[in-house]
């Protein structure tokens, strides 16, 4: 487990974080349902080479969750770049996922968030995103809210699973759903669900063009939530079409395929 020791205070609000390593500042930037921990397996093989930075997204993990909050991507990019300007971090390299895909976008392109490298796996960046497991949920997140934990765990664990292609081991399962249980785990599960919104992307697609910096996309061929075909769409705006797909490999690949990630990061 990657160890979240401190706290920054963002608007009111606490974000958990934590460092490790040595060398130029390697930022890593988690999605949802996740939180940090989805880089447990990674961290400590980049350790020698960057010091690696990482924290929960508000309303994530350990950060602070709690009702009436804002957890959409409209928050979530000037958490980043409040971050970056704490640690006096000026051009980070960055790795990132899902939500944290367009965390960084949004932060380059409307925070002026400047990146050395770039590496983004899977990301939610282009339309058309959100299921019609999300859209329910925006209809009716009270009724979700209030579901008996045993209801809520087995849609929780039912729907972690649906990122990976490989079945997840308990351990992962548990790290992955625990900060979602309880009363006030369980409320901020559908409220984070609740606040998706394809119209944050919608704003920064339209800036989307080679970048001058270097940027690779990783993409699972087995991502049953994000299909690899928006993984080209991005690649042909981004990259000059360049993608790296990873075979037998879900959504979720830092499960499925953290090999990949290593390499990615190493070559």
């Amino acid at each position: 487990m990657l160890n979240l020791p401190n706290r920054f205070e963002f608007e009111g609000q606490s974000v958990a974080w934590g460092s490790i390593g040595q060398g130029d500042p390697l930022l890593l930037v988690h999605g949802t349902p996740f939180s940090s921990q989805v880089w447990r397996k990674i961290a400590p093989l980049l350790a020698d080479r960057w010091q690696l930075y990482f924290f929960d997204l508000l309303g994530y993990g350990q950060s602070e969750m709690k009702a009436g909050q804002d957890v959409s991507l409209g928050v979530q990019n000037r958490l980043l770049a409040a971050l970056l300007r704490h640690w006096s971090i000026d051009q980070p390299e960055i790795l990132c996922h899902d939500f944290g895909g367009a965390t960084v976008l949004r932060a380059h392109y409307l925070n002026a968030v400047a990146i050395k490298r770039l590496t983004i796996i899977d990301p939610v960046a282009l339309a058309p995103w959100g299921s019609p497991f999300v859209a329910h949920i925006r209809k009716h997140q009270e009724a979700f809210t209030g579901l008996p934990a045993y209801a809520h765990d087995a849609l929780l664990r039912a729907y972690l699973q649906g990122a990976a292609f490989n079945p997840l081991s308990e351990e992962a399962m548990q790290i992955y759903m625990s900060p979602w249980q309880g009363p006030e785990g369980q409320a901020a599960f559908y409220r984070q669900i609740a606040q998706m919104d394809q119209r944050y992307t919608d704003e920064i697609e339209i800036r989307y063009a080679p970048m001058e910096q270097p940027v690779q996309i990783l993409w699972g061929e087995k991502d049953e939530w994000i299909p690899v075909t928006q993984g080209h769409k991005l690649a042909d705006l981004l990259t000059g079409g360049r993608l790296t797909t990873v075979p037998y490999s879900g959504h979720l690949m830092q499960e499925d395929a953290p090999e990949a990630i290593v390499a990615a990061m190493l070559r």
